[in-house]
């Protein structure tokens, strides 16, 4: 069912400052640099900055794990006693993601790419 951990999302208040930071951090220039959001590639893992991510409700960084069949993945987590937080949805450029809770109250992100 996972092919790894692909993207760790962090919201942050402040996107011109956590680039300079996460920039610093990693050793490396973004990968995609947008007003919505900002990736970069270290190691074939991306580390994502949301500047909406507060606002939507996140209270910290959000793993994402790497899925082929993202809506087969979501049914399994559930019937394994997992809740949807948020449905399967386009991100654009094919990728799909879904997040789902844990009984603990963690959030799991999923992540699929054509």
């Amino acid at each position: 069912m996972v092919d790894g951990i692909e993207t760790v999302v962090h919201p942050v208040k402040d996107l011109e400052q956590a680039k300079i930071l996460y920039r610093a951090l990693t050793g490396v220039a973004p990968v995609k640099d947008e007003p919505y959001y900002v990736g970069f590639d270290v190691d074939g893992r991306r580390i994502g900055l949301d500047p909406n991510g507060h606002r939507k409700g996140m209270t910290g960084p959000i793993v994402y794990w790497r899925v082929t069949d993202i809506t087969r993945s979501v049914q399994e987590l559930v019937d394994a006693g997992a809740e949807v937080q948020q449905d399967v949805k386009d991100v654009g450029g094919g990728a799909q993601t879904a997040l789902i809770r844990d009984a603990d109250g963690n959030v799991i992100g999923l992540l699929a790419r054509p």
